[in-house]
């Protein structure tokens, strides 16, 4: 491990210790240039190397992992994946199924996840069924895959009945985050790794939240999700603290993490906005909106729901959904009809399901609801105006 040591002294390195499944989160400006190093701790020498890759990327940053991995004597062959939610389907992953019998790759080889979310979704679970589970090394490419997803070990695939219903917990070896990546998304995907960075303030650090409010960040009115050809003066507010926001949201995510790996407790606090998320995905088709501006919905209806049940501080609403607004994030989804689709959520059951709520900005909690009592809290907020519930009735009138 000494070439790993060398790289790590100018890298940020987070641990998460899960016993043997323990591993670091490696966060540095440039890093995607050191994959041959962290690859080469976990690819014996000889075995076979898969990189599983969003074809965008591939476009993008393709030749420079190639020229990196063929400099350092590294063998591999690459896997490519169409970019978008509707690749993390079965027929994708029998694809890649099929490439990693073609190449080889057997119990001691390495499978790489290159892209984002769904990049590193479906390479995860290939990773934890193939040869029933081969080493995976993460390499997001995304703010949110950065901030959230490549983190933790969740992995799953899509079916016709629900997102993320087929999956498993599959810890990588390593995470390698590039903060400079994240200069050449489109301005609407940057927008979207904002909406969980935002969540990790809302649940677990008032600290930052208030420090996401206190940054300049001129967007263009035009910035709305939907709307893919505007970009914000400044994208999305990514600009030159990416590196320190990306490290506190790893942070609490790796403490959440190390204390409860697979979901039975804390964990679960982390889907905050994600049930009603999955469900507006789900209602609206996957494309209308991406995974980051559901979730951003999911947050206002979750935090309006949590003010009309007495859970939610007052105002706290307010607050959140001023800030999404301010981060691009204002698109209002309608909570109509959502019940139906939340009832097959993986944390609901024949009468209830666990919704987060929050206390307060900072402070999660998990509260066990009943359907109809959900069901009543979005008529009112709805007839409130919107997830709001704390806005005086003369500044109230758009549905969420």
């Amino acid at each position: 491990m000494t070439e790993m040591t060398e790289m790590t002294r100018n890298t940020e390195k987070l641990h998460v210790p899960l016993g043997g499944r323990s591993y670091d989160i490696l966060i540095r400006p440039g890093g995607l240039d050191e994959l041959p190093v962290v690859a080469a701790s976990y690819a014996p020498v000889g075995e076979a190397i898969a990189l599983i890759c969003d074809e965008t990327v591939w476009e993008l940053y393709g030749r420079r992992v190639s020229s990196a991995l063929r400099g350092a004597g590294m063998a591999f062959e690459c896997i490519p994946v169409p970019p978008g939610e509707g690749s993390k389907r079965l027929d994708q992953l029998a694809r890649i199924y099929n490439g990693l019998a073609g190449m080889g790759l057997g119990r001691n080889g390495l499978i790489v996840a290159l892209g984002g979310g769904v990049t590193g979704d479906l390479a995860g679970f290939a990773a934890a069924t193939w040869m029933r589970g081969v080493s995976l090394v993460q390499v997001p490419t995304t703010l949110l895959a950065q901030v959230d997803s490549s983190v933790g070990g969740k992995t799953a695939i899509d079916i016709d009945a629900g997102k993320n219903l087929v999956g498993a917990f599959h810890q990588p070896k390593a995470v390698l985050i590039d903060p400079q990546l994240i200069e050449t998304l489109p301005a609407r995907e940057r927008a979207a790794g904002m909406s969980e960075v935002i969540k990790y303030g809302a649940i677990a650090s008032e600290t930052l939240f208030a420090q996401l409010e206190s940054r300049r960040v001129p967007v263009d009115p035009a910035v709305l999700p939907g709307n893919p050809n505007a970009a914000p003066a400044d994208p999305a507010g990514v600009s030159g603290d990416s590196a320190d926001i990306i490290c506190a949201c790893c942070r609490i995510k790796r403490d959440v993490v190390a204390e409860d790996e697979f979901d039975a407790g804390r964990r679960m606090i982390l889907n905050f906005g994600h049930t009603f998320g999955h469900a507006i995905e789900a209602k609206y088709g996957y494309g209308r909106f991406n995974h980051g501006e559901a979730v951003a919905g999911g947050m206002r209806i979750a935090a309006g729901i949590g003010e009309i049940l007495g859970v939610t501080a007052r105002g706290t609403a307010r607050r959140l959904s001023d800030l999404l607004s301010r981060y691009g994030l204002d698109a209002r989804e309608d909570a109509d009809d959502l019940i139906p689709i939340v009832r097959r959520d993986k944390k609901a059951t024949g009468r209830d399901v666990k919704l987060v709520l929050l206390k307060g900005i900072g402070e999660a909690v998990v509260e066990r609801l009943e359907y109809p009592v959900v069901e009543a809290a979005l008529r009112a907020l709805r007839d409130r105006g919107g997830d709001d519930a704390s806005r005086d009735p003369d500044e109230r009138g758009r549905k969420p």
